[in-house]
């Protein structure tokens, strides 16, 4: 039976695994087949117009937007998940902390100018966040799943869009980014669905034992 905690295992371990491929082939092989392609598309068909709207979207991506963002979703989640609040949090402060780290082992440079640009930050906090954003609501809105994983994605992409028309980013290191952000939120959600099925285990059998297991299992 595969269960939710694993399948978040599998999506961390596989989310990790991409981005980790991608570190060693932007530091060894610098750009990519076809990266120079789609960021001169990307670039070219961004109007004056388009570099603005960019420019307020990728505020989905700052710290500016994530920090109340988060206190926001806290406050929405199911109980038991408001119950964790320090594992969401983590998770919104670890994610940038290690693409920090990443950008100054990995060492790639951005289109324009001398800084690094693998991962992008932007992406990595955008899809962190939005991620968390999807797993949560759709414990509480579980016929809304579909929907809210859609727009989840549809906002990691805008961002990682307006990052590359604002010329800040090569395409490699928004998947970088991407990457690294579902990776660290599968990992939050890899641990409360194993502490959620552990507790369920635990439950002694008899009265109140079935009612109980259901409440924890979030039915």
């Amino acid at each position: 039976m595969i269960t939710p905690a694993l399948r978040w295992r599998v999506t961390c371990l596989a989310s990790a695994g991409v981005f980790l491929a991608l570190a060693v082939l932007v530091s060894t092989s610098g750009l990519l087949p076809g990266e120079q392609l789609v960021y001169e598309t990307v670039v070219g068909w961004t109007s004056i117009t388009g570099v603005a709207i960019f420019k307020t979207i990728r505020q989905l991506g700052s710290w500016q937007f994530l920090l109340p963002a988060t206190l926001v979703l806290i406050w929405l989640a199911p109980a038991d998940a408001r119950r964790r609040w320090w594992l969401w949090v983590a998770v919104m402060v670890l994610a940038p902390i290690v693409e920090g780290v990443g950008k100054e082992i990995i060492g790639r440079p951005r289109p324009v100018g001398h800084a690094f640009g693998f991962p992008s930050g932007h992406v990595t906090a955008a899809a962190t966040y939005f991620s968390l954003v999807a797993y949560l609501m759709s414990q509480r809105l579980k016929d809304r799943a579909v929907v809210l994983w859609t727009a989840a994605s549809l906002a990691v992409v805008l961002v990682g869009i307006a990052r590359i028309a604002q010329r800040a980013h090569w395409p490699a290191d928004v998947l970088g980014g991407a990457a690294l952000g579902l990776a660290f939120a599968a990992a939050a959600s890899w641990w409360h669905e194993a502490h959620a099925e552990r507790r369920t285990a635990v439950r002694p059998s008899g009265t109140g034992g079935d009612r109980g297991s259901v409440v924890s299992s979030g039915v």
